[in-house]
């Protein structure tokens, strides 16, 4: 039997404007013996249904997958990954000649709030963001298998770093289906190895597809910085573009040692035209001297992943930014981004702003960039829109 929870008299109203949460404080009184991933259904004070989802006893405690009342039973399931799947259709990413690499399914901008699902040629990862979802692990193996037949090659749960603590409850990365090995994938044409189980979130920023090709656009005859470098995408897009030089920063060995592997792939060619530098960005800019880029790429870790720390977050970036325009010669472009959900688009650009003012710097917008659309943002929860970025022209 599902659970019953009933809302606060005028709670209702964020439920009948589709937004897929509610908050602990929202509750007037709830069934007992509710546990963490419950389905439960949530009624307003007057006792009409609003909608049902997963429950965990925390500050959001119900994550909302339907606003009509059904049963989520496997055909339930089956249909809402089917919706994803038709999505990708529709934009032209499965069977996509020259990708092979993209998201499947993007949490609640898919209804399915509290689930990942990466592709990788095949070989899929799973990322669980609620205990509800994981419990219907291996349904889902089943639909993905069922829907894909003969294409999937591997499943991968790579939830321990994203599940919520439960007590008693210990969750493992481990494969679910099938096997792979080497995992070698084309975004755009481009080759890269994946490093699902070590690598950071799914093995890449898929999100960052898009931009990581409007990075190769402007590339042809420049010398290129990508800093917080990672695997090093930005870097092969733009040696690919046909840049002068590409210097890649990050402070992991590993993440740099990875890259340095992929731009190998990429072709013999590029590796003289390529140089990576294992170091703290922040250190790397101040110890830069005189050097200057054509194009700079900024892309850090979310500094602000909770409000809590929103204060410091802004100081981080804005300090960045500052001295990421410093080593922009005149006329030259900085993709600057973040990832922090706790920055808003209009937080980020008074950043940027406050940081061009402070260096005197003339700047221009020359666009706003954004997660690639296989990461799409329900209108009703404006939240999912995590990572924002500008494309700016920088004189001196």
């Amino acid at each position: 039997m599902i659970k019953k929870i009933v809302l606060q008299k005028g709670k209702e109203k964020s439920l009948q404007r589709f937004h897929p949460w509610v908050f602990s404080g929202a509750i007037a009184k709830q069934d007992h013996s509710i546990y963490d991933g419950d389905v439960v259904e949530v009624y307003d004070f007057a006792n009409q249904y609003l909608a049902t989802g997963h429950y965990h006893n925390s500050s959001t405690c119900v994550k909302i997958f339907s606003f009509d009342k059904i049963v989520p039973d496997d055909a339930f399931w089956k249909m809402k990954v089917a919706n994803a799947i038709d999505y990708r259709h529709t934009i032209g990413l499965i069977d996509h000649p020259k990708t092979n690499i993209f998201r499947l399914i993007n949490g609640e901008g898919d209804g399915l709030p509290g689930l990942i699902v990466d592709w990788f040629d095949g070989n899929v990862v799973i990322q669980f963001h609620s205990y509800g979802m994981y419990l219907l692990k291996e349904t889902f193996v089943q639909i993905l298998t069922d829907l894909f037949q003969n294409k999937i090659k591997s499943i991968y749960n790579k939830s321990v770093a994203t599940l919520p603590e439960i007590k008693s409850f210990e969750p493992v990365d481990e494969l679910l289906y099938g096997s792979f090995d080497e995992v070698l994938v084309n975004e755009n044409g481009i080759p890269f190895y994946i490093d699902i189980v070590k690598g950071q979130k799914t093995g890449f920023f898929i999100d960052q597809r898009d931009n990581r090709k409007m990075v190769g656009e402007y590339a042809k005859g420049k010398d290129v910085l990508n800093l917080f470098s990672y695997t090093g995408g930005f870097s092969g897009y733009a040696l690919a573009g046909g840049a002068n030089r590409v210097h890649s920063v990050d402070i992991s060995k590993k993440a740099i040692d990875f890259a340095e592997k992929n731009i190998a792939v990429l072709g013999k060619k590029y590796l003289e035209k390529h140089e990576s530098f294992t170091e703290n960005v922040f250190d790397f800019l101040e110890n830069a001297d005189d050097k200057r880029y054509d194009v700079i790429v900024l892309d850090p870790p979310a500094f602000a992943k909770h409000h809590k720390v929103k204060d410091q977050g802004i100081k981080g970036y804005r300090n960045l930014n500052r001295k990421a325009m410093q080593k922009v010669k005149d006329g030259g472009l900085l993709f600057t981004f973040s990832c922090s959900q706790a920055i808003s688009k209009e937080d980020f650009q008074t950043i940027v702003f406050s940081a061009a003012a402070m260096e005197n710097k003339r700047v221009r917008v020359v666009k706003h960039l954004e997660a690639a659309p296989d990461h799409p943002v329900d209108i009703f929860h404006p939240e999912g829109s995590y990572l924002k970025g500008l494309l700016l022209y920088i004189e001196n």
